[in-house]
Parts: C-alpha cells; sequence; structure tokens
C-alpha cells in the first residue's frame, strides 16, 4: 500500500492502479506521438513530386528529357513515396551501388542526374543541403574495357559517308575540313588550331599538340590531299596564318575559323539530310578509328589517335565486334529463309 498526499490529508492508494494510470497516459504520448509523425510525414513533399516539379521545368529538349525520366525511372519505383528530407546519403549511396550493371558511362550519367534533382530540391527549399554533394563517381573497370574517357562511339556508315561528301562538295572549306577530319583521324580542335606552315603537302602529313600536350603526327590520304589544296590554292584568306580562315561578315577582318562557324557550316549542309541527321563533325573522327581497326596493330592506332590510355583505344574494337555480328546475324537470316 502507498500512501498519497491529497493536501490536507493523507490517502492510501493501490499501487498498482497507479500503474496502469502511468501506462495508459504513457500509451496516449506514444500514440499523439505517432499520430502527429504520420500527419506530418503525409504533409511533407515526397521525392515523386519533386521528381515532377523537376521534370516540368521548360527548356528541356525532348531526347532530354526522356533521358532523365529513364535515369530517375528505377530511384522512383524504390523511393518515389518517401519524403524527400528523410533521403539520407546511405539510402541514395546503396541505390547507386545497386546500378553496378551498368556501364561506366551510364551509371556517371544516372549519378549526374540525381545531382540535378537533389540542387534542385535545394534551390526551391525542400532541401537544406545535397547529401550526396561530394560523392565521389563509381570508377571505371579496366577488365571491361571501361576508362576515365569513356563516350559512345558513334560511327558513319560507308552509305552516310557517301552521302556526306557529295554535300559538302559545294563548300570548298568545309569541303577541305570534312576530308581532313576523316582521313587523318584528327580531332576538330587540333585541326582549326593549326597554321598553313604546319602542313608538310608534300608528305602530307601534320603534327598537332593533343590531350596532355603531347604532340604526335597525322596522316592524310591522297583524295583528302586534293581537296585541301584546291582550298589552299583558291578559297583560303592569304592575310592570315590559319589553315583555315573566315572572314567576319560585319567588320570584313580575316581571322581563323572557330568551331562555332564550323558548326554552323557543318549544320546548314546536314540538317535536311536524313542519313546524316544527328551526326557530329567528332563522328568523323570515330568513322577513321572504326574503319582501321583490324587493319592495324591497337598500339599504332592509339599512336594515331593520341590517346594516353589503351582502354579508350579498344572501344573501337568492341564497335567492330558488335558490327561483325549484326552482319553475321543478317547474313544468317537470309541464308535460312532462302
Amino acid at each position: 500500500m502507498l500512501r498519497v498526499s491529497s493536501g490536507w490529508g493523507v490517502q492510501v492508494a493501490n499501487s498498482d492502479a497507479i500503474i496502469n494510470e502511468l501506462e495508459n497516459n504513457i500509451a496516449k504520448v506514444h500514440y499523439y506521438l505517432f499520430a502527429e509523425y504520420i500527419i506530418g510525414t503525409m504533409s511533407r513533399l515526397v521525392l515523386a513530386t519533386v521528381a515532377t516539379e523537376f521534370l516540368a521545368r521548360p527548356g528541356y529538349a525532348a531526347s532530354t528529357l526522356k533521358s532523365y525520366e529513364l535515369s530517375l525511372l528505377p530511384l522512383l519505383q524504390q523511393q518515389g513515396h518517401l519524403p524527400v528530407e528523410l533521403l539520407s546519403r546511405g539510402v541514395l549511396e546503396d541505390y547507386l551501388n545497386s546500378l553496378e550493371h551498368l556501364s561506366y558511362t551510364t551509371h556517371r550519367r544516372h549519378q549526374a542526374i540525381l545531382q540535378s534533382l537533389l540542387n534542385f530540391a535545394v534551390e526551391r527549399g525542400y532541401l537544406r543541403n545535397n547529401p550526396i554533394a561530394h560523392l565521389r563517381q563509381r570508377k571505371p573497370d579496366a577488365r571491361q574495357g571501361e576508362s576515365l574517357t569513356d563516350e559512345l562511339v558513334r560511327y558513319l556508315t560507308p552509305e552516310q559517308v557517301q552521302q556526306m561528301y557529295q554535300l559538302v562538295k559545294s563548300n570548298a572549306r568545309l569541303h577541305a575540313l570534312v576530308a581532313l577530319l576523316h582521313r587523318s583521324g584528327a580531332r576538330i580542335s587540333e585541326i582549326l588550331s593549326l597554321d598553313l606552315e604546319e602542313i608538310d603537302l608534300v608528305g602530307r602529313k601534320f603534327q598537332v599538340v593533343g590531350k596532355g600536350n603531347k604532340k604526335r603526327w597525322c596522316f592524310y590520304s591522297p583524295d583528302a590531299e586534293d581537296v585541301l589544296e584546291k582550298y589552299i590554292r583558291n578559297y583560303r584568306h592569304l592575310d592570315c596564318a590559319a589553315l583555315f580562315t573566315a572572314q567576319q561578315p560585319m567588320t570584313g577582318v580575316i581571322s581563323r575559323l572557330s568551331y562555332t562557324s564550323a558548326y554552323k557550316a557543318w549544320k546548314k549542309v546536314t540538317q535536311d539530310a536524313g542519313l546524316l541527321k544527328g551526326v557530329r563533325l567528332h563522328d568523323l573522327r570515330h568513322t577513321f578509328a572504326t574503319e582501321r581497326v583490324g587493319l592495324m596493330g591497337i598500339e599504332e592506332l592509339r599512336a594515331l589517335l593520341g590517346h594516353q590510355h589503351i582502354q579508350t583505344t579498344l572501344r573501337y574494337q568492341k564497335v567492330t565486334s558488335a558490327r561483325a555480328e549484326e552482319v553475321a546475324m543478317s547474313a544468317l537470316k537470309k541464308v535460312i529463309s532462302e
């Protein structure tokens, strides 16, 4: 028995009743706290809502929007119902680690898009900070032929190459630039930085300074020689040291051809060409490489392209293997149908 003071007197209370009352009060507190948590959670913005707002922003190209949607879909399927502020660094790291089946390039894109989404949430005040702001990207797996410079290898088919040369004939400067890109394998930035005196017209070669300030020789073919010499002889401006020159439309000043001007000329010629839709000038370098895989050693090709890592050059070997498989399967179908 317990004696409980009640003001003027002393009353005796049953200890079991007091304990029961305390337990009931604690249960009520737990209930109200849980109810408050549930109501608070329901009132918060969930990740799916934030992602919808992120994707609804104006200015996205259709292809970009599609890429973003496909990249965010696996995350939204797993965590889309959660309030965005409950997405911890650990949860997001576990999600990214679950994507290890993706290639290095694709995994990097998924992480970059997720970073953009979380930065958007911070800008809108939905998050105080980005939980994976300084998260390192997955390292490339050299055993799988991945490298830090991995990118999608886009090359022209023989039909595309044929159409390309037909279209650029009307523009002598663009014709010479395209021929030099396709036949030498040099980067467009390397060619646009060349001066006329740096071209060995007799030996059909030139030296460039590539990535890492490393010098290498590039060589071009007799057909490219004919096109280049025609441009130099009849169309190149004399008042400039650059190999590829341009005249400013407003001032008439002669200067080195810029990438922007070269790109505009390329787009003007190819924009209505069905086979060349979406083809970039840089794809001519990829075309050069895929055309030569199997015709020379991989180390020789690496030297011509100026790659620092052999894994970068090995990408073209993968492409030609995939292309050979495609041709073989197509031929097999024809044999079976006959």
